[in-house]
């Protein structure tokens, strides 16, 4: 009810929409912080990174500001006296509704919203209170949401005199640093579920700039207060900006905005207010919604790579990238510029050999611009990992496998076969027990194995706990000196729990017991661990062995015990296999990356939607209405999900799904015209399935599962 009439209220804003980019054209030059990172300070907690840049070798981290180093708190103006609770208000709004009379509604919402004064002395829990600390922002947030719940349904004056007050506080002349009743007002006017309406998106990006253009102190105190907002309200608040940045992109009805060029400035403001309820989300164990709830699936349409070109050329400097902010980027995007890099990594690469093998006057063949492996498939670990080792200065070339004795020609089928059956045999409990934990070679090895895989865009069945990714990525770019650690990463209890359960189950017991832990557990800051049938003791710190764990230093025992187990015991064999996978790739997209989405990346998605499928495959020669088809997705859906796996492995040459879903597959039946009495064939580097015109469902399944369990090999037709 409100678009129509607020679109002819907001024909009379031009003089609003000048008054204001003028009084902001100064104070955002002289205030808007190019990167939202709090600077380090000691003592601080650690924040989420709110943008990298691209120049630092390891991610930036925002520091809580402690009290006493905040920006100087300039006095509170008193507030007006509001006396009207929930229940008043409550009362108001029903009378209102049964008489029609909207009057005390009415004098309501446009006194409160008239200036950040009113609002604060409507919404605050106690006028008299300063609350000026992070941990409370003083904000009644049950009279809030109920105030915002009966807003749409009041009549347009009402709605309208809303956006009026609303207007008048962002045309208040500021002087000096933002009170904490500016940053109150703020953090409820955000929460406005008007914003949702186009037709109000020149008053909400206004409200948006003045809060990307906040100091980083003023930042720090949003961060905090915002995590404290009920999941309902943050996800509203999170999914309006999502939106917003959405339809400036890609406006359904253009006319609705001011043209791009006179508002260039909308979207970085978004983002950037985005990237503190981002940095807010992070705060909190579990987060409040999840890191996929900030993606937004538009950006998959634009020049994704003219950004990541962008930001690799500018950093995090006054020209805008998305990639400055990679918690907005959607693991599909990401899969594209990590993949375009590769491609370009590639080409540039095979061009160097070229060129070096034509200035030397030899004659170029085509086999120099490919990483070739020849393979025996009785010797497939040995004879592979004898051959990366060989070929290191080649492993950023396109891969290409042989299998010898075999004659199939690699298209990315018998790639796609040779890192599944190789990653199966390494893994194997066999031969994992005739692994050298002191031949750092092999550990570099198969992280230069699991490196190629995510350069070729090939997903790997392997399951590493979720902190093998977060060392993966500390730091995402190998540091230039040598001697500087890799592989170290804060791990929690948390993390243990993925690897040895019982051990961290003891070691949560011994922090919530209650009894007197030193004399009931006598341990000492000395652990002992068991390695090729020798017992061998370590200090978790100096002299440890003499130290005492009690009751008040538990908890940094339990803190030194992990860090040992999941960091420095095995620091040597995990720096050979972060350096293996960062020899082929290393990239400036790693620093995109989320530790949860590099696994997604190596492992793809283990469930397998055969419906999915169904939609999304192609056919030649047959119609999906055709009998064979109807047949075959009876038979397919009704498998068991060890089948479909037989299945997906067979067609495509691995039974995992890629980053994009089933669609992503791009699978094809194509009928076959040999006799039925055949089975079916598979072209795995194409994805294609190549399927007889069986007469019988029986049939149809019993050549099928035969096909489909007996599928290691190649041949050529």
């Amino acid at each position: 009810g409100l678009e129509e009439g607020a679109k002819n209220q907001f024909s009379t804003f031009s003089n609003f929409i000048t008054t204001i980019n003028q009084k902001k054209e100064d104070i955002g030059n002289r205030n808007s912080p190019t990167q939202l990172v709090i600077p380090n300070i000691k003592n601080g907690r650690d924040l989420p990174a709110l943008c990298l840049d691209v120049r630092q070798k390891k991610r930036l981290s925002m520091d809580t500001i402690p009290q006493e180093l905040k920006a100087p708190i300039p006095p509170e103006p008193s507030l007006p006296i509001r006396t009207k609770t929930v229940k008043d208000f409550q009362d108001d709004m029903e009378k209102s509704k049964a008489s029609g009379d909207w009057k005390a509604v009415h004098n309501f919402y446009s006194t409160t919203f008239d200036s950040f004064l009113e609002i604060n002395a409507a919404f605050k829990k106690d006028t008299n209170s300063p609350f000026n600390t992070i941990e409370d922002s003083g904000i009644d947030a049950k009279f809030v949401n109920v105030v915002y719940d009966a807003l749409l349904n009041t009549p347009q004056d009402v709605q309208k005199s809303v956006l009026k007050g609303i207007i008048n506080g962002l045309l208040q002349e500021w002087t000096g640093p933002r009170t904490k009743d500016d940053l109150r007002a703020y953090c409820i006017l955000l929460q406005n579920p008007q914003f949702s309406n186009t037709s109000t998106y020149v008053i909400y990006a206004h409200l948006l700039r003045q809060i990307a253009a906040l100091t980083e102190a003023d930042h720090h105190f949003l961060v905090h207060w915002s995590k404290k907002i009920s999941q309902k309200r943050f996800k509203q608040v999170v999914d309006r900006l999502l939106q917003f940045i959405s339809l400036r992109l890609f406006p359904a009805k253009p006319e609705e905005f001011p043209p791009m060029v006179k508002c260039t400035w909308w979207i970085p403001s978004a983002t950037k207010v985005l990237a503190l309820f981002n940095a807010a989300n992070s705060l909190i164990s579990p987060p409040i919604i999840s890191y996929t709830d900030f993606y937004n699936s538009t950006l998959d349409h634009i020049d994704l790579m003219e950004e990541y070109h962008n930001w690799q050329c500018y950093g995090n400097s006054h020209r805008f990238s998305f990639c400055q902010y990679p918690f907005i980027i959607s693991i599909a995007a990401k899969k594209v510029i990590i993949q375009r890099d590769s491609e370009q990594q590639m080409i540039s690469i095979a061009r160097q050999s070229l060129v070096d093998k034509v200035s030397r006057r030899q004659k170029p063949d085509m086999n120099m611009l490919f990483l070739n492996v020849k393979v025996r498939r009785t010797h497939l670990v040995s004879d592979s990992l004898d051959e990366l080792a060989r070929k290191k200065a080649d492993l950023k070339k396109k891969l290409k496998v042989t299998f010898v004795g075999e004659a199939g020609l690699d298209m990315g089928g018998l790639t796609k076969e040779w890192f599944l059956l190789l990653i199966r045999q390494i893994f194997h409990p066999d031969y994992g027990d005739s692994f050298k934990c002191d031949n750092y070679s092999e550990f570099r090895l198969v992280g230069a194995l699991m490196g190629l895989a995510v350069y070729n865009s090939i997903t790997l069945d392997i399951r590493f706990p979720p902190c093998c990714y977060k060392k993966l990525l500390s730091p995402p770019i190998v540091p230039c000196d040598h001697n500087a650690l890799v592989g170290i990463c804060g791990v929690t209890l948390d993390d243990l729990f993925q690897i040895m359960p019982e051990l961290a189950h003891g070691l949560s017991e011994l922090l919530s017991y209650e009894g007197n832990v030193e004399e009931d557990f006598y341990s000492t800051f000395q652990v002992f661990q068991e390695e090729f049938g020798v017992i061998k003791s370590y200090n978790l710190k100096p002299n440890g062995d003499k130290i005492p764990v009690t009751n008040r230093n538990r908890k940094e025992y339990v803190q030194l015990y992990v860090d040992f187990l999941l960091n420095r015991s095995i620091y040597k064999q995990f720096a050979a296999f972060y350096y293996g996978f960062h020899s082929v790739c290393a990239s400036y997209a790693l620093l995109l990356l989320r530790p949860e989405e590099v696994e997604i990346l190596v492992c793809g998605s283990p469930e397998l939607d055969m419906s999915a499928l169904q939609r999304s495959t192609q056919y030649e020669g047959y119609q999906k209405t055709d009998l064979t088809i109807r047949y075959f997705w009876d038979v397919v859906l009704g498998f068991s999900l060890d089948l479909q796996k037989k299945l997906l492995h067979f067609a495509t040459g691995s039974d995992r799904v890629p980053v994009g879903g089933m669609a992503d597959l791009n699978f094809k039946i194509s009928r076959s015209e040999t006799s039925t009495n055949w089975l079916p064939v598979a072209h795995t580097c194409f994805n294609q399935l190549c399927l007889p015109p069986y007469k019988n469902k029986k049939e149809l399944r019993q050549k099928l599962i035969i096909g489909i369990s007996n599928a290691e090999g190649f041949g050529l037709e």
